[in-house]
């Protein structure tokens, strides 16, 4: 729906002189669907933020939220509170966790998640006596939410310029173990705390790991003693076939964050997973070293009933396992674009995440062709995500073939109005 009078609505990362007068408003959901306040009908390819793994519209959610509510809708959870839901939902992530001994700290979302586990990494190292182990290495193009840790270790160079010196380490190549490799020798690896690694980068551009890449980055932190950090904030919850992502290389996390598919974005929540080794510092002995550090709403009481009930459908259904059954059905029908001059790779194939990047020569040719792209499928009633040079797409987990090939559709047809003849 397009908007005349001035939104007061300050958008994340929007040209807000664009979207001031311009706002598409979405109204209900219903499964892979959405409304605007107009009625008209679109595909949800985005998973909204690559977070409604289970789809719109879920009653029992809602059923489940309503409840919590009429019983205590939160309190707080620092020092000795606790409540029920909070307690049941740590258990049950932390036995799906490839994490020994796993403990959960909950938080309000993934740039929380991503702030607790720097923090957690460095006050680790402090308490074994090694406090010069503060650096904190990123990937290229990778995303780690826009928190203050979040902003420093961004490898969407965009995401962290303008905000001045925050601490860090280094960003190394997201598909060139050499160079994380290198980067370990040049700091020393006495002074490196963690390394953060989304099993599937995300939002800078859908990255699949190079084959042996994340199996050798877990190897080098355990000859030196870096803490390997899973960021599966978008890659967790089926996304990529399995609870939390990074199962699939078969290798174990020092510490895993979570949010978007905890709860489907029904309410916001997120928080790290711990292992017994990192946490045992703080859960000796009364009186031992207390981690400050919390947000206001961890252990959100209603946010967890709603985890609670989103995962009950993820299980019930089997959608933990759908993103790896349906990953090459999806990457099929959006693979023939690299054929086009037009494209220059399409890149998935990796769980029910892809994307498709703009030629050089296209975007040279028309700056807006990424925009046209997107606007055109859209208008094609199917909304799919600009990221860098091209469109990603990560629908819910109950997408079928039929909905792939309407998503595919909506992106020939968005590639046959941004490109001019000679790039068809």
């Amino acid at each position: 729906m397009s908007v005349t009078d001035d939104t007061r609505l300050w958008h994340p990362f929007a040209d807000m002189g664009a979207v001031r007068h311009a706002e598409l408003v979405i109204e209900r959901g219903e499964d892979v669907w959405v409304w605007d306040t107009d009625g008209k009908r679109y595909l949800d390819a985005t998973a909204s933020l690559w977070y409604a793994n289970v789809g719109h519209g879920r009653k029992e959610i809602a059923d489940a939220i309503a409840a919590q509510l009429a019983k205590i809708e939160a309190y707080s959870a620092f020092g000795d509170f606790a409540n029920p839901p909070a307690i049941r939902l740590a258990e049950r992530l932390a036995e799906h966790a490839p994490a020994s001994g796993a403990r959960v700290f909950f938080g309000s979302g993934g740039g929380d998640a991503v702030d607790t586990a720097a923090k957690l990494a460095r006050r680790y190292w402090v308490e074994l006596g090694q406090p010069d182990r503060a650096a904190l290495l990123s990937r290229h193009a990778g995303y780690h939410g826009t928190h203050g840790f979040g902003t420093a270790i961004a490898g969407i160079p965009a995401n962290r310029e303008g905000f001045g010196d925050i601490a860090h380490g280094a960003r190394v190549a997201h598909d060139d173990l050499d160079d994380v490799r290198a980067a370990i020798e040049r700091i020393g690896p006495e002074r490196v705390a963690a390394i953060f690694v989304e099993p599937v980068i995300g939002a800078g551009g859908v990255y699949p790991p190079p084959e042996g890449y994340i199996e050798g980055v877990a190897e080098l932190c355990a000859q030196t003693g870096i803490l390997f950090i899973a960021d599966s904030v978008i890659c967790g919850f089926g996304r990529l076939g399995t609870w939390f992502g990074i199962e699939r290389w078969g290798v174990e996390a020092d510490m895993i964050t979570f949010a978007k598919g905890v709860t489907s974005g029904y309410l916001p929540l997120g928080g790290v997973i711990v292992s017994g080794q990192i946490s045992e510092p703080f859960w000796g002995e009364a009186g031992g070293p207390v981690f400050r550090h919390g947000a206001t709403y961890a252990g959100h009481a209603t946010c967890c009933a709603a985890a609670h009930a989103n995962l009950d459908i993820l299980e019930r259904e089997g959608l933990i396992t759908r993103g790896q059954e349906n990953e090459q059905a999806m990457f099929d029908a959006i693979a023939p674009f690299a054929d086009l001059d037009a494209v220059s790779e399409v890149r998935g194939g990796v769980g029910m995440m892809a994307a498709v990047e703009l030629s050089d020569e296209l975007i040279a040719a028309d700056p807006k062709a990424l925009s046209t792209v997107v606007m055109t499928a859209r208008e094609a009633g199917v909304l799919i995500r600009p990221l860098a040079k091209g469109v990603a797409i990560s629908p819910p987990l109950t997408a079928t073939e039929e909905h792939f090939g309407l998503i595919a559709q909506a992106i020939e047809q968005g590639l046959s109005a941004a490109a001019p003849a000679a790039l068809r």
